[in-house]
């Protein structure tokens, strides 16, 4: 009976390790309950608007935002690791989806809509292929100085194209050039009540961000909750504006609103399968996943740090990939963990998965019985909502940081600025990565190695370059730091042959590789041939401080079999008894010498 249950012990969490429902909702009670229902309140009082505004920037029918905020939080608390990441329609995704869809045709359009479900399909299966490889590591080939500057660049752009829809004016344009040519051309046309209601709206907006709370203290209320009412300013700012259209009868003269919304259930539906179709979204759903990934894990791992949690990153993959395929199959478009309402889901003190499917069936009841009160919101408010959010990911300080720090990553973080909003989002992230990988080799192809001493009266040893060091003119000791591989085994063999070549006196060179984790068969016939060529100009080659694993290998391979020096536990044992050995080689040249002199007197 012991054995039986160990085994169903075993078969229980290797099912919890790929549904996490099953390890959180064991434990569920009364308390958890009524902090989630009290987090998917304020969340979904917060998503409705945001789930509009989205869709619509999408190129997409405000509904499907609805959509798109229902079966896939269902599907990531199922299959998700983090307990408080709020899924659904975010502004970069939304973005990207209208530059892939309005490749294949008109935003809005039948086949547009047909496009955006195979987006999310695409994406979903990609990143549930993604997550069952176990790659969730993949998403550091994308720097933090590019992934940092797409998002900026891609702010800039949203909030760029929401300014006809805050003027009032036709402008369009998928570019920076074009907005601002677009919006130039239209400026005489501008229409005042729209506007008003824009610049209205946006000013409350940001008055919310940083004045709401402090008021609502002075009033009396308790900081969190002025906390948690202040976030939910975008509610107010659509009914102040939506009442002020039907007072004012606005639609009348001109102002644009959002019109009747359906009211139903999420349809379900089954994504176009047109192979040409799915071959020409296939690139732009791959960069869809990527990116979508890297922001979900970025915001689930820094709310998970703050309780002591932890995430897994290929099961969040297989969470996000399940949240995507559901949206595909439910009439909504790509999703991903969204910064704001997962910032607002933790404030509220969301304890479990569950407080997304509390927020589903509170966006499900908006859906069925809220859309009639929508008709008549303006899009200009929709617009000012998009704006006060995207602006927030503008990060112009940040480019002047990474300028400071690393002058490579500040051109890798330029080009990506600049070539998404010059050329497109897609362009953008297409050389960001390229960018972040050429990085990678050219740092890798160039590893950083000093020339070493011993700092006196220690056995330490630094950079002759930095510190006042110690050393012998007769041995030379080079730190590697980094690991060996086939990228920088030429340089490493070039750098050593150049250091002998210079110093005649050296006769031992010891290669210090305490920083040194791996060392490839490249690496090693490098290795080989330095001890080959060092031994022909008389010089021993020594190693100190290597690693266990490393030292594994070595064993395996011939290295060690011709090496004309030894292999040191550490550094000052390689440095001192090398140093001996050198006097008693000095000795023994120097001794016929001597014999000699004795002789001719």
């Amino acid at each position: 009976m012991d054995g039986q249950a160990a085994a169903d012990r075993r078969v229980m969490a290797k099912l919890a390790h790929y549904l996490p429902a099953l390890a959180w909702a064991r434990g569920y009670d009364r308390a958890t309950l009524a902090s989630d229902m009290t987090a998917a309140a304020i969340v979904t009082i917060m998503l409705i608007p945001q789930s509009l505004a989205y869709a619509m920037l999408a190129g997409l029918p405000p509904e499907i935002g609805l959509y798109a905020s229902v079966a896939p939080l269902l599907a990531y608390a199922a299959f998700g690791t983090s307990r408080t990441l709020a899924v659904g329609p975010v502004a970069v995704i939304s973005l990207m989806t209208l530059t892939a869809a309005s490749a294949i045709a008109a935003p809005g359009s039948q086949r547009f809509i047909a496009a955006a479900l195979i987006l999310a399909l695409l994406s979903g299966l990609i990143l549930l292929a993604m997550g069952l490889l176990r790659l969730g590591f993949l998403a550091s080939l994308l720097s933090h100085p590019v992934v940092s500057g797409f998002i900026t660049a891609s702010g800039i752009l949203i909030a760029a194209s929401q300014m006809k829809s805050l003027l009032g004016v036709d402008g369009g344009g998928a570019t920076l050039p074009e907005l601002i040519a677009g919006l130039a051309s239209d400026l005489a046309s501008i229409h005042p009540p729209t506007l008003a209601i824009g610049v209205s709206a946006c000013a409350f907006l940001f008055w919310v961000r940083s004045g709401a709370k402090p008021l609502l203290i002075r009033l009396g209320i308790a900081p969190r909750v002025a906390d948690l009412l202040a976030k939910t300013g975008p509610i107010a700012a659509v009914a102040a504006s939506t009442l002020a259209v039907l007072a004012l009868e606005l639609e009348d003269n001109g102002v644009r609103v959002v019109g009747q919304i359906p009211q139903s259930l999420p349809p379900l539906t089954l994504p176009l399968f047109d192979a040409q179709l799915w071959r020409q979204l296939a690139v732009p759903a791959l960069l869809l996943s990527v990116i979508g990934f890297v922001e979900s894990v970025s915001v689930s791992q820094t709310l998970a740090a703050k309780r002591r949690q932890k995430i897994d990153p290929d099961q969040e993959l297989i969470g996000l990939g399940a949240a995507n395929v559901a949206a595909a199959f439910t009439g909504g478009y790509p999703v991903t963990g969204g910064f704001a309402r997962s910032v607002v889901n933790f404030d509220a003190g969301a304890q479990t998965p569950a407080a997304g499917v509390y927020t589903a069936a509170g966006i499900l009841i908006a859906a069925l019985f809220l859309t009639p009160l929508l008709a008549a919101l303006p899009i200009a408010t929709l617009a000012a909502t998009i704006i006060v959010a995207v602006l927030s990911l503008v990060d112009l300080r940040k480019p002047v940081e990474i300028w400071r720090y690393s002058k490579p990553d500040f051109a890798a973080m330029l080009a990506t600025i600049l070539l998404t909003l010059a050329i497109g989002v897609e362009a953008g992230i297409i050389a960001g990565v390229g960018l972040s990988l050429a990085l990678y080799l050219w740092r890798a192809s160039r590893p950083h190695a000093a020339i070493v001493g011993r700092v006196p009266e220690t056995e330490h040893f630094r950079n002759v370059a930095r510190h006042r060091v110690f050393t012998d003119p007769r041995v030379l000791t080079i730190r590697i730091d980094e690991s060996l591989t086939y990228l920088n085994a030429r340089w490493l063999e070039q750098f050593i042959l150049e250091q002998i070549a210079e110093k005649r006196e050296v006769r031992h060179l010891i290669l210090m590789c305490s920083a040194v984790n791996a060392i490839d068969a490249s690496a090693l016939e490098s290795l080989e041939m330095i001890n080959r060529r060092l031994a022909d100009a008389g010089v021993r080659l020594h190693l100190s401080e290597v690693k266990g694993p490393v030292m594994d290998a070595l064993e395996r391979s011939h290295l060690l079999d011709g090496l004309s020096g030894k292999v040191w536990l550490s550094q000052h044992e390689a440095f001192t008894k090398v140093i001996a050995l050198a006097d008693r080689e000095q000795e023994s040249l120097a001794a016929p010498d001597l014999w000699a002199a004795r002789g001719a007197i």
